[in-house]
């Protein structure tokens, strides 16, 4: 376990190093100077010149990446052009922000994906199980910030049950959370049917009932374990879907976390800010993937982790 877990560090190095090259040509390309957002409208171009130069952005494009890069190295992932801060400090206050709108959103998708999987499979190609099934293909199909949109008008305006906006208390993650949720919530239902559908096919199935075993017993203990497999792939999938996700959600309910911090950002054209958030959004992903490929082990002994 420990060799696979050092051989998938090693392997995320080189996906690190694509993500910070896409991130700043990316960056690069976006149009504005950076000097000129900063130096303010008026600025002389001597003003402006010195700025470029202070920022470093007069140097050839490739010495700007292997500066950055071997700041990064040190622990040091530059200063915000915006506010002059350290761009790790504003990193660590808004990510637990987003982790916890990312953390709550999947348990949403677990919790109401696998339940309605389970009731579709448990009675497949009846009324229920075309009605859940509907409703996860609406769930797929709906936008996000349209879902969102619709939640603030319907359970803030009118309602007033939820807040608006903000992030202060458990009333202000609900909305938010299920418009992140629903989502994949849907995706893990259809998958969670699939894989049911499959595994209650097979013959020690049939065995455990031709046994007497009781009808739960073998839908929680036999067939949702071994049917578990494809659905912490989705689920593991649907968490990075998640954090890119939040982008557009923080936007919506004003809530102050790494998605809406990098469009911020990219608006000023903060490069040292943009290219932080990416990367530490990027690492977590990394993170929850490897997690993922533990929990294949976890859930079935058989597999082999190499």
């Amino acid at each position: 376990m420990l060799m696979f877990i050092l051989r998938r560090l090693v392997q995320t190095v080189p996906v690190i190093f694509g993500v910070t090259i896409v991130v700043f040509i990316i960056m690069q390309l976006v149009p504005g100077d950076p000097a000129v957002l900063l130096a303010g409208e008026g600025a002389t171009k001597e003003t402006i010149e010195a700025l470029r130069v202070q920022l470093g952005l007069n140097q050839p494009l490739y010495v700007q990446y292997v500066e950055y890069v071997s700041n990064i190295f040190r622990g040091d992932f530059g200063t915000s052009l915006k506010n002059n801060q350290p761009v790790l400090d504003e990193i660590l206050l808004r990510l637990p922000i987003t982790l916890e709108l990312a953390i709550f959103s999947t348990m949403i998708t677990i919790v109401l994906g696998m339940a309605a999987g389970i009731i579709s499979a448990v009675k497949p190609y009846s009324i229920t199980d075309t009605v859940v099934m509907v409703i996860a293909l609406l769930g797929i199909s709906l936008p996000s910030f349209w879902f969102g949109l619709m939640l603030m008008y319907g359970f803030s305006v009118k309602l007033q049950i939820f807040p608006v906006a903000g992030w202060d208390s458990i009333a202000h993650i609900v909305l938010p959370a299920f418009t992140l949720g629903a989502g994949g919530a849907a995706i893990v239902a259809r998958m969670t049917r699939s894989s049911m559908l499959e595994v209650i096919r097979q013959d020690y199935i049939r065995t455990a009932r031709a046994k007497g075993v009781k009808e739960r017993v073998i839908v929680y203990k036999h067939a949702l374990r071994n049917a578990l497999i494809p659905v912490i792939t989705v689920v593991g999938l649907q968490f990075g879907a998640l954090l890119g996700g939040t982008v557009l959600v923080e936007s919506i309910f004003a809530i102050n976390g790494l998605g809406r911090m990098i469009v911020d950002s990219i608006r000023m054209r903060d490069l040292p800010m943009v290219q932080g958030g990416v990367l530490v959004a990027s690492l977590v992903f990394v993170a929850v993937n490897l997690l993922v490929d533990i929990l294949y082990r976890f859930f079935n002994k058989r597999i082999e982790l190499n």
